[in-house]
């Protein structure tokens, strides 16, 4: 038997309909914030924002994205500056029937951007600057001539087949193979995400080239990003499997120049390994 009040307290009483949708939600909003924790990006708060901290009015959320997205302190200088170093040294020592004019000409000129570039930012690279980064592209684009040209003129005289010891002929392939690895890790290292600095300030956040460690905030430390080392890894595997590995081009540019190299990368060991084993036999 109830009383004259009970049919006030059951329509104030939430139905079981109600209960489940708001478990629904419940459910739904903490599987939303497991996802972007996972992901490494920032999750909005559920539901409407309450009053901002003193201070803090405006203020994006707490930070959530990897330390590649992140602005921080510029690369080193050396590595690339070292890598360059190579290149100049094995275009040196090419024969001069493979270079452009005298052997020593723009690989002279290459050094001397090289040397202007480091005493200008010697230490980490993260100063703005169109001329540096201009300088930068035209030394990187004179070692690609200058490597381009020397495959060229290989590849013709091993199809024209002239004659050559087994042993220079490897030396010399080696040599330009090494260059066209260092070549395109330099160009991979200035032209993703606008360049060296670009990514020192965060200004671009979508990558040119995909690593693994950008597929989640497990898979690296907190700030890790890619620098020389992994750009030049990146080539390293291109030139010898052929193809991309662990690391994925994502812009156009980027899929037309993994093209590049490994079409250079394959026909000049292809043919250098060839003529080499038939002088041999």
């Amino acid at each position: 038997m109830t009383g004259p009040g009970s049919d006030d307290r059951t329509a104030d009483r939430p139905s079981g309909r109600d209960e489940l949708a708001a478990a629904v939600r419940a459910a739904r909003d903490h599987l939303a914030a497991l996802v972007v924790a996972v992901e490494g990006g920032a999750p909005a708060p559920p539901g409407p924002a309450g009053p901002a901290a003193p201070g803090m009015a405006g203020a994006a959320p707490p930070a959530h994205h990897p330390g590649w997205l992140r602005p921080a302190t510029g690369e080193e200088r050396w590595p690339p500056a070292l890598a360059i170093g190579v290149a100049i040294v094995l275009q040196f020592v090419l024969p001069a029937r493979l270079a452009i004019g005298p052997r020593w000409l723009l690989p002279a000129l290459e050094a001397a951007l090289a040397v202007g570039i480091v005493v200008a930012n010697p230490r980490q690279i993260d100063r703005r600057s169109r001329w540096l980064r201009g300088a930068s592209v035209v030394m990187i684009a004179l070692v690609s001539l200058v490597n381009g040209w020397s495959s060229v003129e290989l590849i013709r005289e091993l199809i024209s087949g002239s004659p050559s010891g087994a042993g220079a002929l490897l030396a010399t392939g080696a040599s330009i193979y090494l260059t066209n690895i260092i070549v395109f890790g330099l160009w991979y290292w200035e032209c993703d995400r606008a360049g060296p600095v670009a990514r020192a300030h965060g200004d671009r956040p979508y990558p040119d080239l995909l690593f693994p460690q950008m597929g989640g905030l497990h898979l690296a430390p907190p700030d890790w990003r890619p620098t020389f080392v992994d750009y030049l890894y990146v080539s390293y595997t291109n030139a010898t499997a052929f193809s991309p590995t662990d690391t994925m081009p994502m812009a156009r540019w980027t899929k037309l120049l993994f093209l590049a190299q490994s079409a250079i990368a394959l026909a000049v060991a292809a043919l250098v390994i060839a003529r080499a084993v038939n002088i041999l036999r």
